[in-house]
């Protein structure tokens, strides 16, 4: 029996945030948003055999803080444009290439462990070049996610998916449009808006690909890396999930940041002890 794919979980990690310069370092509930995302990633990397975890990071503030909590780091290109080239230049970086290598943006702490694992096991098991998890929303997430809209329209992405799963969009506006949308709600629990989680999975060569190839100009519109690939007419298998009990999507604004102190109050912390 051969053995499994190597994986390897890259955590990308950045000072430089426009709406919320530092995000990594800053305190939720009494640990940094980059101890909390390192440690999904290290859970993660746990429930499968052959996975390791680094983050990748463009700053020594950052660098020294993934050392301070035990983090393996791989200082990066300032000039790489998204947190996908940071997870190949991190790739790269490691003395043995990996084959498989997930992306797990450094502002989600609330991705569950095993949607992550799922990631890698789709990846070894199935044929898809490029995996991300969605999740279908209810009534009450939709409508949470629109008064959220209000107050920070970039926060927060959708999907539009075919009945294979292969993603056809993604973007900050919530998609679809609907008609006759109280007709639709008094028939059926689930609307049929998915949301995507951040964090996607790829094989070495298609992440090359990504990595040298330009922003494309609706990836530019959106700040959507994932539309490189759709408008160069590549796939995206989508995986179902479930929706995860803090949902919440990246945090990008003072608010999310208050908004994951609240669920963390509310629902109970997810940080492994």
């Amino acid at each position: 029996m051969s053995s499994p794919a190597q994986a390897l979980i890259v955590v990308p990690a950045r000072f430089g945030s426009k709406r919320l310069p530092g995000k990594p370092l800053l305190p939720i509930a009494g640990r940094t948003l980059l101890e909390r995302v390192h440690a999904v990633a290290q859970a993660a990397a746990a429930l499968v055999n052959d996975c390791s975890v680094v983050v990748a990071t463009d700053d020594a503030r950052i660098a020294d803080h993934a050392c301070a909590i035990g983090a393996a780091v791989v200082l990066t290109d300032p000039a790489l444009d998204s947190g996908s080239a940071r997870a190949y230049a991190a790739a790269m970086a490691q003395p043995q290439r990996p084959d498989l290598v997930i992306n797990l943006q450094g502002d989600a702490p609330f991705v569950p462990p095993a949607v992550v694992a799922g990631l890698v096991a789709e990846l070894r098991d199935g044929e898809a070049d490029v995996a991300t998890p969605v999740y279908r929303l209810d009534w009450a997430r939709l409508d949470r996610l629109r008064q959220h809209k209000v107050t920070a329209p970039f926060s927060g992405t959708t999907c539009v998916r075919d009945a294979q799963g292969r993603a056809l969009w993604f973007s900050k506006t919530i998609l679809p449009a609907m008609r006759d949308e109280d007709r639709l709600r008094a028939s059926q629990p689930m609307s049929p808006v998915w949301q995507h989680l951040g964090l996607y999975g790829y094989r070495l060569a298609a992440l090359e690909w990504f990595a040298r190839a330009p922003q494309s100009p609706v990836e530019l519109l959106e700040g959507l890396e994932q539309l490189r690939f759709l408008e160069a007419g590549r796939k995206i298998a989508t995986i179902a999930v479930d929706p995860p009990l803090h949902a919440m999507s990246g945090i990008d604004t003072p608010a999310d940041l208050a908004l994951a102190e609240a669920a963390i109050a509310r629902l109970g912390d997810p940080f492994p002890t």
